[in-house]
Formats: C-alpha cells, sequence, structure tokens
C-alpha cells in the first residue's frame, strides 16, 4: 500500500481494487449496534481544513472515529492560521504533535503534496484547489460497481464545470485507470483545452449532452463553482440550465439501467431538477454513505490497519 494519498494517478488496478474490496468490509460496520472496529485505536489523525466543507470533514472524522483514531479538527478560521502562520510551521507542530496521518483541504493545488514533504505520518488529499479530490473518485467509484456490478467498460459521462473541478480530474485517472471510459462533458469554456490526453489517453471530450446521453451507463453532474469564477464562462444560469442541466426529458433519454451522480453540493435547478435529484436512478445520498466506508478503508491501509 503507497503511504499518501494525494491523487488518483497515485493508484494502480490491484491498490484500487484492494481499497474499493476493504469499503465493502467496512460497509457492514455501519448495520451493527455498536458502529466501531478498534483497528487504529491509538492512533492520531488531524483533519486540516484551510476550505469550508461539510460532507467531506465529517465523512473523514466519522471514518476516523469508527476506526478508534484519536481525531483533532484544525480549522484554518480561529487558528494561528488567521495570524499568518504558514502550511509549513503549521505541518511542524501537526509533527510535533504526533499526528500519524493528517488530511488536508487547501485552496491551491499541491498543497497536500508539499504538506506530505514536511511531515512523517501518511498525508490523505481531501480536496486541493481545482487540482484533485482522489477519496471522491474512489467513494464514486465504489458507488458504480455497487449499482452496476462493475467498472471495467462503463461509459461514463462527467458533464459540467470540469475546468474548476478536482473531481473530475482524479474521477478521469481513477476511473480509466479501472477500466471505464470517460467523456467529459460541457460548454468549450468550461472544458480545458487537451485535458483529456493530458490526464488518460482515450477520455473523449463533448459539447453536446444530449448526444452522449442514450449511451452513458453514468451520468456523473458536477456543480458550477462561482465561487472559483473570475470571468463570465457562460450566458446566464438558464443557458446553461438549457444545455448542459440534467432534467426528467433528459433522464429518460437514458439507458434503463443508468445511473446519476453529483458529489455534493448541488445547484438544484442548475446542473440538476429536483426531479432528477430525488429519483430513483440518483445515488446522491449513497455516495455520501459509501464515503464514509471508503474514507474507512483509506485511512485503515494508510496506516497499517491490515498489519496490526
Amino acid at each position: 500500500m503507497i503511504k499518501h494519498l494525494l491523487s488518483g494517478g497515485d493508484l494502480d488496478a490491484d491498490t484500487a481494487t484492494e481499497i474499493l474490496d476493504t469499503a465493502g468490509e467496512m460497509a457492514t460496520v455501519a448495520g451493527r449496534e455498536i458502529k466501531k472496529l478498534p483497528a487504529l485505536r491509538g492512533r492520531t489523525v488531524v483533519n486540516l481544513f484551510y476550505e469550508d466543507s461539510t460532507r467531506t470533514r465529517i465523512s473523514f472524522e466519522a471514518a476516523a472515529k469508527r476506526l478508534s483514531a484519536d481525531v483533532i479538527n484544525f480549522s484554518a478560521k480561529g487558528s494561528s492560521v488567521a495570524k499568518g502562520e504558514s502550511l509549513k510551521d503549521t505541518a511542524l507542530t501537526l509533527q510535533a504533535m504526533g499526528a500519524d496521518a493528517v488530511v488536508v483541504r487547501h485552496p491551491a493545488s499541491g498543497a497536500p503534496h508539499r504538506l506530505a514533504n514536511w511531515v512523517d505520518g501518511s498525508v490523505v488529499n481531501a480536496g486541493d484547489g481545482t487540482h484533485e479530490h482522489p477519496t471522491q473518485a474512489l467513494l464514486d467509484a465504489y458507488t458504480m460497481r455497487a449499482r452496476l456490478g462493475r467498472l471495467a467498460g462503463l461509459s461514463v459521462a462527467v458533464v459540467g464545470d470540469v475546468l474548476h473541478s478536482r473531481v473530475a480530474r482524479s474521477n478521469v485517472l481513477l476511473l480509466s485507470t479501472l477500466g471505464a471510459k470517460v467523456t467529459l462533458v460541457g460548454p468549450p469554456t468550461l472544458i480545458p483545452v487537451d485535458i483529456a490526453g493530458a490526464l488518460a489517453p482515450g477520455t473523449n471530450v463533448s459539447y453536446d449532452l444530449d448526444s452522449v446521453l442514450p449511451s452513458s451507463d453514468v451520468v456523473m453532474m458536477l456543480r458550477v463553482q462561482r465561487e472559483r469564477m473570475n470571468d463570465s464562462y457562460f450566458p446566464s444560469a438558464r443557458e446553461y440550465a438549457r444545455r448542459y442541466g440534467l432534467d426528467g426529458p433528459r433522464m429518460r433519454r437514458l439507458p434503463e439501467h443508468a445511473i446519476v451522480m453529483h458529489p455534493g453540493p448541488m445547484n438544484r435547478g442548475m446542473e440538476i431538477t429536483p426531479e432528477v435529484a430525488d429519483s430513483p436512478r440518483s445515488t446522491i445520498v449513497e455516495q455520501v454513505t459509501n464515503g464514509v466506508s471508503v474514507r474507512m478503508a483509506v485511512l485503515y491501509l494508510l496506516l497499517g490497519g491490515n498489519n496490526r
């Protein structure tokens, strides 16, 4: 097992499959009366979040606690970071406190890679700028496999704001490794030039959502990240929804077995309508549940739980 999880590209097919299989075993814990395993007792996991987060931070915290680890939650707001402390000095402080793993979310792309050079423990990337979010890709892959029974050969359409999406990048890398065929869909202004070839050869790009839907096993809608936009990337929210939003009529063009995913949080009525988000095809709530199991598996394997 690797020491750090910084990118979807860090995982080969065997390692990724080991994580997904372990997550399946961890999922059984959620059905128990006492949702605890002693695997990481005595280990310390620090959640180091420089950006706002609900799902990811709580998911990592729940995962570590279910493995009996000691959890320290660190928020940049109200800490020494607000006084000007650098990431390196914060890392050295955590190192001095004996952190066995640091889960980091940071607005700067590449920050987790820097952090990995400064601490002895494992570093897990919980999202860095517009770069990557590997555990989200793992939980997405786990959800696809649970619903559809396989990953190899699936056609996955990733739709929307690819330019600013760390989820899209990690999913392209991981799903391609596991044998899925990924198509990036969105307006030309929100799909970087040459991104498909740069991330994974064989990845396709389309600017027409309607042409992609009939052949897709999975449609993954991405949130339009307005907080990262400094320019006008499309005429209006209404125009975006008309061209690239997933509504009821578009959902009915999908194959019968196809599923709809969204990493959250959603802009209901923009990239996805309430009818689709709340439909039986939607896996949005399942993704949150599966996220805890997948992150339990990642922490367990990174911290040597399989050797204890």
